[in-house]
């Protein structure tokens, strides 16, 4: 299975066999992604990967919630009841930009009536983070979102370690858990190694295409 991660799921909807994670999404618009995508986003020769500071710019979830459909996610950045039991989320929980705290609150969303409701990881977490969430209940794992650093969020084959040291971690401990591995997808040959490491769920996200 592969996931288009924002912000290119939310425009590439129309590709077969693909889930778009829509987002991320916050309660009231954020004006100026384009230009913050504009000013912000470079390509960082020492690192091979991209690194942005979009902040979270979206229309707003009511925007989300109007376009969403059964075959996509939205990825959602705050706590509120706004949202229908049956959509699909990814609650984003790694974004400094974010307004949802890690609180007991966020296993709310967890229901049956949902397919997806995963969690997104920081590069940073720890283990003691990912066990906390399985014990309230999550059992969908996104490892993970980009890297923090002073110039913005860093993606590309950087994460490579932080990605294969969580998905070891949960397979191994968790039997029951589904990991969505993202992270420098930008070939077949990237994809396959995630493949040795076990994953059958992929994610294409910031910036990263498969060739």
């Amino acid at each position: 299975m592969l996931f288009i991660s924002p912000p290119f799921g939310n425009y590439l909807t129309f590709l077969p066999f693909t889930t778009p994670i829509k987002g991320s999404y916050t309660i009231e618009y954020r004006p100026g992604l384009l230009g913050q995508i504009y000013e912000t986003l470079q390509y960082s020769i020492p690192h091979t990967g991209w690194l942005n500071r979009i902040g979270l710019r979206n229309p707003g979830i009511d925007s989300g919630i109007k376009t969403y459909t059964s075959k996509s996610v939205l990825s959602i950045a705050f706590l509120q009841k706004k949202i229908p039991n049956n959509f699909n989320i990814e609650i984003n929980l790694s974004c400094p930009n974010a307004d949802i705290l890690y609180t007991n609150q966020i296993n709310k969303f967890i229901n049956q009536e949902r397919k997806w409701c995963i969690v997104k990881l920081s590069p940073l977490d720890n283990y003691q983070k990912i066990d906390k969430l399985y014990e309230m209940g999550f059992r969908q794992f996104h490892c993970c979102n980009t890297y923090p650093t002073k110039l913005g969020g860093l993606s590309g084959p950087f994460l490579y370690p932080f990605v294969k040291d969580k998905i070891k971690y949960i397979k191994n401990k968790y039997n029951d858990a589904e990991v969505i591995a993202g992270g420098g997808i930008q070939n077949i040959e990237t994809l396959n190694k995630y493949k040795k490491w076990g994953q059958t769920i992929f994610l294409l996200a910031h910036y990263a295409f498969i060739l």
